[in-house]
């Protein structure tokens, strides 16, 4: 017999086996000796009271012993028939991988074309970027394979509520390595230091299945015909056939491609801030209501924290406890900063962005390409931070109660931001409306959480990659470019995604679409 049962404990019972089944035998009323396994299928923390909380969904077995405790449920890749239609999948990020996998359960071949490099030669340029300040174009922290998602932590948590399965997107991350605690923590994370292989091995499952993935090529110009795309040229030679565009939110050369070839964009709105930076064990502190920290058997402390000031949303974004910031440039001559944990959390900072809401109707702009005015907005600011430094990635930081209060820092915590940082005022670097508004939310951060508004903590900049500031237009039920046949717009690149997961599942929608015009689903 099976019972499926919810369990609220002390975070020392969910850690431990033995008292778990003790809990399941007193609630159940049954002899502990019949309970042969408790396989815990859901977990979340629950620190709103003082007494810290872990809730638990349980799968209890009574007097039989389960044939397979694995919750993972993996998907079906076939080789494809060497007759099989192809399409392009220009970016292999997550909505790139995930698209191309999903091609492949519907019979078709997919090219991944990637301007970057493989996971494991990106390693040696994002640590240039570190040591020495150099920037390539096409191999960085957003740039090569598995994008963005590949070096920025892994987190897996999604508020997306469009169509698709979420659940599919965490059996095939399982299946290709990722570990099963994301099936059942509310907030799942891979880490950093494990993602990078899970995308490998998802790249070898389209390879083996008779697709390709082709690195360090580059697509410099869609193939149009009329009113549809029938390709793409890149720096490796030309491909044709139907297009799913999944390039990432930092590729500015696509978007400038896309409106010189008259396809339907638009600006949207984004965010824009620091990267805000605790000891972790403060973080700790505040969110476990304990002096003493998290102790034994809690997780490094996370945050979530959102207000409105002047009709603008000031929010924290992508929090990475125990983890540390990296230099996010795309480009030589920026300053972005991003951040990412390790899967064990064990760094000895928190860090989060902290940003602000700004909307295309903020910014004034010149009518020339007003499609792209956002993305100058994100350009001026990123060009402002790299200015104020000495030419490298050195970045301008502030202790968080001299942002707040309009003063330079005299000195400056320690920071996991390897490149280094200098003393700046972020308060004027960031532009007006920004910077107050962020005061103003920094201050209400503060009261209503004792201990977060303090000099201990650092805020650098800037943050400004929280998404694609274009978006291009598709049609919802085709998922079509509006303007063009045959090009799929897809993922966070294209302004339909938030994440790994949200661009993963956007990906098989692509995927599925793009099979119906070839009569395939």
């Amino acid at each position: 017999m099976v019972e499926n049962i919810q369990l609220r404990v002390e975070p020392s019972i969910a850690a431990s086996q033995l008292r778990l089944i003790e809990m399941v035998s007193s609630k159940l009323g049954i002899d502990a000796n019949r309970i042969t396994d408790v396989i815990i299928t859901r977990r979340s923390i629950d620190a709103r009271q003082r007494k810290v909380a872990v809730e638990l969904g349980l799968r209890v077995y009574i007097d039989e012993k389960p044939d397979n405790t694995s919750l993972c449920v993996p998907e079906t890749f076939h080789k494809l028939s060497s007759d099989a239609p192809e399409a392009i999948v220009v970016g292999a990020g997550p909505a790139g991988l995930f698209a191309a996998l999903r091609l492949i359960q519907l019979g078709i071949s997919p090219i991944v074309l990637e301007r970057g490099k493989n996971v494991d030669d990106r390693r040696k340029d994002m640590a240039l970027i570190a040591r020495e300040g150099k920037v390539d174009s096409d191999s960085n922290y957003c740039f090569g394979e598995g994008g963005a998602g590949a070096y920025s932590d892994g987190k897996l948590y999604t508020r997306s509520k469009k169509r698709g399965s979420i659940s599919t997107v965490l059996n095939i991350l399982c299946q290709h390595g990722a570990d099963e605690s994301i099936l059942i923590d509310a907030h799942p994370h891979i880490g950093t230091d494990k993602l990078p292989e899970v995308i490998k091995a998802m790249r070898k499952t389209i390879e083996s299945c008779g697709g390709k993935a082709l690195f360090s090529t580059k697509m410099t110009d869609l193939i149009t015909e009329d009113d549809k795309v029938v390709g793409v040229e890149t720096t490796s030679g030309t491909f044709y056939g139907p297009v799913i565009l999944a390039t990432g939110h930092s590729a500015r050369d696509v978007y400038h491609n896309l409106l010189s070839k008259k396809i339907n964009i638009e600006p949207k709105g984004i965010a824009v801030g620091v990267r805000l930076e605790h000891p972790q064990h403060l973080i700790d502190t505040i969110r476990y209501h304990n002096p003493a920290g998290r102790g034994k058997y809690l997780p490094p402390a996370e945050y979530t924290l959102l207000t409105r000031v002047d009709n603008r949303a000031v929010y924290s974004f992508c929090m990475c406890p125990g983890g540390f910031i990296i230099p996010a440039a795309s480009a030589p001559g920026q300053i972005v900063v991003n951040g990412m944990s390790p899967s064990n959390r064990g760094t000895k900072w928190a860090n989060s962005g902290m940003v602000v809401e700004v909307l295309p109707e903020d910014i004034v702009d010149s009518p020339d390409e007003p499609e792209l005015k956002v993305m100058r907005f994100q350009e001026k600011i990123e060009k402002t931070f790299f200015e104020d430094g000495d030419g490298s990635q050195n970045a301008p930081a502030q202790r968080m109660t001299d942002f707040v209060n309009e003063r330079q820092s005299s000195t400056l915590p320690a920071t996991s931001y390897a490149p280094g940082i200098h003393s700046a005022r972020i308060d004027k670097l960031l532009p007006g409306p920004v910077s107050s508004r962020l005061r103003k939310g920094f201050d209400e951060f503060g009261r209503k959480n004792r201990g977060f508004l303090t000099s201990e903590a650092t805020v650098i900049g800037c943050e400004t990659r929280t998404s694609a500031p274009v978006r291009v237009v598709r049609d919802d039920e085709t998922l079509q470019s509006l303007s063009h046949a045959n090009l799929f717009p897809c993922g966070e690149g294209a302004g339909y995604a938030g994440g790994i997961v949200s661009a993963a599942v956007d990906g098989m929608r692509c995927a599925e679409a793009l099979a119906k015009i070839l009569n395939k689903y």
